[in-house]
């Protein structure tokens, strides 16, 4: 696994309301990241279950978005938490992995559908598919900060989780 950086973190208050971006963020185990809408139960899709608790994706996604497909998303409009680069995220899907203080858990892709599309606009869904970003459970409590490594969790790059 490379090793990347967050370059944005966002959290929304309740469901379909803007994004709010952070320059930190408290990672909750089975709670989500601290003043984040599925943090406190309200956001569109929650569930007590790991693969909402955070969700990440890659600033070379949104930028690939507008080059392919003209589409120009801001980061905290993508709906995800964390903004990295230089990781891909895909690769980290059963993988533990350290995002600043944090330990989290890739559990699957979180690809685009028609909730993000309707709250942004037409062609996200395509444009997007298959790197929308990952669904990750937090393994550990820790801060998370803009300018955080994203790192293997304990320096091994074949490390799976169990």
């Amino acid at each position: 696994m490379s090793q990347g950086l967050v370059v944005s973190i966002h959290i929304a208050p309740a469901a379909r309301s803007a994004t709010v971006s952070v320059t930190e963020v408290r990672a909750v185990p089975r709670r989500g990241l601290e003043g984040d809408r599925y943090f406190h139960g309200v956001g569109t899709f929650s569930r007590p279950t790991p693969d909402h608790e955070v969700t990440l994706i890659e600033i070379e996604a949104l930028e690939a978005l507008k080059r392919d497909y003209g589409i120009e998303l801001e980061p905290g409009e993508s709906r995800r938490n964390i903004v990295t680069s230089g990781v891909a995220l895909n690769h980290l899907v059963g993988r533990d992995f350290k995002v600043g203080k944090a330990t989290l858990r890739g559990l699957r892709l979180c690809e685009p559908c028609s909730h993000l599309e309707g709250l942004t606009q037409a062609g996200i869904i395509r444009g997007l598919i298959h790197r929308g970003g990952l669904r990750a459970q937090i393994v550990a409590e820790g801060v998370i900060c803009i300018a955080d490594q994203v790192a293997p969790s304990n320096g091994d790059p074949n490390r799976k989780s169990s």
